[in-house]
């Protein structure tokens, strides 16, 4: 027989490796079949264990506590230290469903709890004090108001008209500084013992008649006891002649000097 012919394969030897080889694929297709099954249990398998083993831990960490309550006695290092059950029970509900538990960046932010922005109090308006009243830049030269003779009037016993007005108070009432000043004394004929007041605007205020002096020359503050009333020089009776000459100018009606610095001596 020739070399090529007994190489040959038979037919029944054909049959047996065609046999070999689908028997062969059959199994390969079972272990991966297999395989993927496996796959299948073991994946939802973990997602229970976890969810068993976060149920267990709940569940122990609620036991203990009961206990220790019912003892009367819960640590501090066991509260502070138990675990974040609500933590747990959705990190495990998380993997059941299959969902990510690790946050990212595209997250949505849920808000905190009492971090709301709250409107400020409203600031109420503070009452302003009122104003106090301004008092007169004077004061009246006697203590009681009233006027008897005014500037301007004619009359017998001056060579001219008036030249001041006249406060009729009784003999030895007090007289006063009307603003602060420098005093100065002197004796006239017609006006008697007078005081001179030098007001620091240069306005001089002339207190004539005077029975006696309280100061005789020097600075004096408004207000102060400057002499006495008298009825000296060309008097009928005791008053205060009082008049009021600008610097450098004779005299003026005192009684709108007075109006002009809040105080009406009537």
């Amino acid at each position: 027989m020739a070399p090529d012919a007994a190489a040959r394969p038979t037919r029944a030897e054909l049959r047996l490796a065609a046999r070999e080889q689908s028997r062969a694929q059959r199994r390969g297709a079972a272990r991966a079949a297999t395989r993927t099954a496996l796959l299948r249990v073991a994946l939802p398998s973990v997602a229970a264990l976890g969810v068993a083993a976060a149920a267990a831990i709940t569940v122990q960490g609620e036991a203990d506590q009961q206990r220790a309550q019912a003892a009367g006695q819960v640590p501090r290092t066991a509260v502070d230290n138990a675990p974040d059950t609500t933590a747990v029970q959705a990190a495990a509900q998380a993997v059941a469903a299959g969902a990510p538990t690790q946050a990212s960046r595209g997250d949505a932010r849920l808000p905190l709890a009492g971090a709301q922005p709250t409107e400020a109090p409203t600031a109420q308006p503070t009452a302003e004090p009122a104003p106090e009243p301004v008092g007169p830049k004077v004061v009246m030269p006697v203590a009681r108001h009233g006027l008897g003779e005014q500037f301007g009037e004619a009359g017998t016993h001056w060579a001219n008209r008036h030249t001041g007005i006249d406060f009729p108070v009784d003999g030895g009432s007090e007289v006063y500084a009307v603003t602060d000043g420098t005093l100065r004394t002197q004796w006239n004929p017609f006006y008697g013992y007078m005081t001179i007041l030098k007001m620091p605007d240069g306005t001089e205020a002339w207190y004539c008649h005077l029975r006696a002096y309280k100061v005789r020359k020097g600075p004096v503050k408004q207000g102060d006891v400057i002499a006495f009333v008298g009825t000296s020089g060309n008097s009928t009776g005791p008053h205060l002649h009082f008049e009021i000459r600008p610097q450098g100018s004779g005299p003026i009606d005192p009684l709108p000097w007075f109006l002009a610095n809040g105080l009406d001596p009537r």
